[in-house]
């Protein structure tokens, strides 16, 4: 009998053990963001955990819902115009819950097109070259890695041709900070700029926009 009461005290002692650490875990994470900032897990792929999963630092909400459409349209020396979907076949098979789609601009001209889906139905989601492809357009996928302070966020990268036009998109996933809760909203965040004058130039032009919407990767 004492053996059996040993046994329980001691499941019950790691139990506790393990539940106080995570509690510190987390109120040490908590602790390294300041007042209205989140805190958001990012993945190249929205199906299963990657090691390119990692914990990111934004100033902006991504949690879902009107938090999405509440994203600012002036973003640094960017400035923005919400764009309406004109390709209905869109909607009608990824049936968003929440789609958001605008042409951001600097005043040099430069500019990019940036996509957004919120939804917790897996069916709002697919590779972005699976639509280029379909269309005819050339593609060629790649890691890229977009060095934020603390460590890197990384993205998958589409370079898509179609005769005269080239494009470079790049494109991660979100979601609310704790895991990849399938009761959160999944959100997909997706840029597109023409290529111009060559593809560094258009991935350092890229990369610049995204940090300005995630400020750091939390360690």
């Amino acid at each position: 009998m004492q053996e059996v009461e040993r046994r329980i005290f001691l499941t019950i002692f790691l139990l506790l053990a393990g539940a106080a650490a995570l509690f510190g875990l987390n109120r040490q994470a908590q602790s390294q963001v300041a007042p209205g900032e989140h805190v958001f897990v990012t993945d190249i792929d929205n199906w299963r955990q990657t090691k390119r999963q990692r914990q990111v630092i934004t100033p902006y909400d991504f949690t879902g819902g009107n938090t999405l459409y509440q994203l600012p349209l002036q973003v640094g020396d960017w400035c923005g115009v919400a764009l309406p979907e004109t390709n209905e076949e869109v909607m009608i098979i990824l049936q968003p819950e929440q789609y958001l789609r605008r042409r951001y601009q600097l005043p040099n001209d430069r500019y990019l097109w940036l996509t957004i889906i919120g939804s917790h139905k897996s069916k709002s989601f697919h590779p972005s070259e699976i639509c280029y492809s379909s269309a005819g357009w050339q593609t060629d996928v790649n890691l890229h890695t977009v060095k934020l302070p603390g460590g890197n966020l990384y993205a998958l990268q589409v370079i898509a041709k179609k005769g005269a036009q080239e494009h470079v998109v790049l494109y991660f996933y979100l979601w609310p900070a704790g895991g990849r809760n399938p009761t959160a909203s999944t959100v997909l965040f997706k840029l597109t700029a023409p290529i111009m004058p060559d593809v560094k130039h258009t991935l350092a032009l890229e990369d610049g926009f995204i940090r300005l919407f995630f400020s750091r990767v939390e360690k």
